[in-house]
């Protein structure tokens, strides 16, 4: 083991016993390269991150031109910052319905945090609803919104948790009669992903959304995995046709910065102002040179038109994949797709072999019996073709060695 790995497991946390130590020396568009020189495709995209590629052109000039004008100066509450204002105008020209007041922080778990705080300030309310198998963040507040039972694993040793929630079945339209009117808000991702890529079921999130109005309660859209165009459109609430009152953004955000957001019409946000002021802050949440990156990317996607395209790409991979014997099933949106293997030794082992062969994958936390594709959505069509060849040489070992 070369030096480089050896600090990295002495001095930087690890998250499991048995990191995959694979080392990168550069990436550019869908691979990533060790020192070694071995390619890998990178078909997670850092968790559906990366969306332009990675060392977007675009985005590199950006981030390089922003730090050279000005990084760190204070981010929120006083000062006009060009990347910023910028950034949330374009958002809030496709977010859909009336939304158009953006508040950036730095990810996703963060975004999650602010836009539970802002519907109980804005509703007055308490008990807030989210999902089984829904996984929103790993801090406190978010974690209390991990759908149980399957999130009792990871909150077991860190309650107590945030009081007054529950968990539903996403897709249960009984189960809707429980948002009542002490309901401060409902969080739902509107397609499923640490589940395994589980689509709602029709007219599900019509019906999820009468009742949050017809008791007063915030529906919130986690699209944190699924927004910046994974789904085919720029925002999964506007291709399935369901306005939600507060969004929550972030990974393909930053165009591979860190950022994240969360978004609501102004009536409900401007509650963050007032009993108490200051009702949320952040010192780093927005920062330019992140909001530069972000708005390189979107506007990249925008004018290459490559959110025209993926639905195409996902059909592609679902199609020279999905006839193969040990492909139990492929649930897909867009360019998300789950692989289903139907046995969890199958996906572990899996995973090795993709190493080996030069594929980075990875499997969902409430479901380990399929393994992921979501790369960037710059990816070609030569690439996906070449890259379901490695798979398919992967299936078909695995078939040997666990029939």
């Amino acid at each position: 083991m070369n030096i480089l790995r050896k600090q990295f497991l002495a001095h930087v946390g690890q998250t499991s016993p048995s990191p995959m130590l694979v080392e990168v020396e550069r990436a550019e568009g869908v691979y990533f390269y060790t020192p070694e020189g071995k390619r890998y495709y990178d078909l997670i995209a850092g968790v559906s991150v990366s969306n332009v590629g990675h060392a977007n052109p675009a985005v590199v000039k950006a981030v390089q031109e922003q730090a050279a004008k000005y990084m760190h100066v204070m981010v929120y509450g006083e000062l006009v910052e060009t990347p910023q204002v910028r950034y949330a105008k374009l958002l809030a020209e496709h977010l859909p319905g009336e939304i158009e007041s953006i508040y950036f922080l730095n990810s996703g778990a963060e975004a999650v945090e602010g836009a539970l705080k802002l519907a109980k300030r804005y509703t007055g309310r308490t008990e807030m609803i989210s999902m089984r198998r829904a996984y929103h963040g790993s801090t406190h507040g978010v974690m209390s919104m991990m759908g149980q039972p399957e999130g009792e694993e990871w909150k077991q040793a860190f309650r107590p948790l945030l009081p007054d929630t529950k968990a539903i079945e996403f897709n249960d339209f009984e189960a809707l009669t429980e948002i009542t009117e002490r309901t401060a808000c409902v969080l739902v991702e509107p397609i499923q992903g640490e589940a395994g890529v589980r689509p709602p079921a029709k007219g599900y999130l019509e019906a999820l959304r009468r009742r949050c109005d017809e008791v007063g309660a915030l529906l919130i859209f986690d699209e944190i995995q699924v927004g910046m165009g994974r789904t085919g459109a720029m925002f999964a609430s506007t291709r399935l046709g369901v306005t939600p009152d507060i969004i929550c953004l972030a990974k393909a955000l930053g165009g591979g910065m860190p950022l994240g957001a969360f978004a609501a019409r102004h009536e409900i946000m401007d509650t963050l102002q007032t009993n108490p002021v200051l009702g949320h802050i952040t010192t780093f949440g927005g920062h330019p040179v992140c909001c530069a990156a972000g708005l390189a990317a979107m506007e990249y996607l925008l004018a290459n038109r490559v959110l025209e395209g993926v639905e195409t790409k996902g059909a592609l991979y679902e199609s020279l994949l999905k006839d193969h014997s040990a492909v139990r099933e492929i649930r897909r949106a867009g360019l998300l797709l789950a692989v289903e293997l139907g046995r969890s030794d199958r996906l572990y082992r899996i995973m090795e072999i993709f190493k080996e062969i030069g594929i980075l994958s990875d499997w969902f936390l409430f479901c380990d019996t399929a393994f992921r594709i979501s790369p960037p959505l710059v990816i070609t069509e030569a690439e996906i073709l070449e890259s379901v060849l490695l798979i398919r040489e992967a299936l078909d070992r695995l078939e040997t060695e666990l029939p």
